[in-house]
């Protein structure tokens, strides 16, 4: 198991809901196709959209149905049938460096009353894009320094005013993001 790779989302080639047993880490799907879309050991699974109910590592995929996680310890329920399980939750899977689920940082997204955090595959394009946006009156914002994984946070100052912290994780060039990455597309639009 890599400790990252280089799918930002596989979204795009995800369908249906999973089920989440936590007592034996066995993640059910419905409609899935887990096998099909590529998904390996050591990919990260993002539960909820927006990761509201946690992300865990994949041990092992069974089949198009059923994989096993490594642990469930930043799982948390939107609805619990039973001992254990969170049901029909929304899914996505990525490729992030794995120690930033153990961190304090880049745990989840994480958003307080001021403040989001969270970490996103930023491919080339997206970097020359960012550089050259106006967000909050602020020019470029969201530019970062490199293409790969980066760790992002934003907060409103004491005036108001949009303040953005950006810290390269991972650089590289070979990220791959497009169609799949929706969900950072407010931050790192692809064009």
């Amino acid at each position: 198991m890599a400790l990252w790779g280089k799918k930002d989302s596989f979204s795009s080639g995800l369908t249906g809901t999973i089920t989440i047993n936590t007592t034996t880490k066995i993640v059910t799907g419905s409609g899935t196709t887990f096998v099909t879309a590529g998904i390996s050991t050591g990919d990260i699974l993002v539960v909820g959209v927006g990761a509201t109910c946690g992300q865990a590592i994949i041990a092992g995929v069974t089949s198009a149905t059923q994989l096993t996680l490594v642990s469930t310890q930043f799982i948390t329920g939107i609805g619990t049938v039973g001992f254990g399980a969170t049901v029909g939750a929304a899914y996505t899977v990525t490729q992030k460096p794995k120690d930033t689920l153990y961190g304090t940082q880049y745990v989840a997204p994480d958003v307080k009353s001021n403040r989001f955090s969270a970490v996103f595959g930023v491919d080339p394009n997206e970097t020359r894009v960012a550089a050259g946006r106006t967000v909050g009156g602020k020019n470029a914002a969201y530019a970062v320094s490199h293409a790969g994984w980066v760790g992002v946070t934003t907060y409103s100052d004491c005036h108001g005013k949009l303040r953005v912290k950006s810290e390269t994780l991972v650089a590289f060039s070979g990220i791959t993001t497009g169609a799949g990455d929706a969900a950072d597309d407010a931050r790192f639009p692809d064009s």
